[in-house]
């Protein structure tokens, strides 16, 4: 009897990796579709960048 429960135990840790496996497959399959999936974010808009002085007075630093 003690062998049977040991086997059962065995079973089930054999179950776990085998379905381990399969979970590890179907992610690593559908990563990239999620990824190569098109995102519903508009283009950041130009309007937030202003040049102001003290900003050309870097820019004429950095070509010193």
């Amino acid at each position: 009897m003690k062998k049977q429960a040991s086997d059962m135990g065995r079973r089930q840790m054999l179950k776990a990796i085998a379905l381990g496996s399969v979970a590890g497959a179907v992610a690593s399959v559908s990563t990239p579709a999620l990824a190569a999936s098109p995102k519903a974010t508009d283009e950041p808009s130009s309007n937030n960048y202003r040049e102001t002085e003290h900003i050309r007075n870097y820019y004429a630093s950095l070509s010193k």
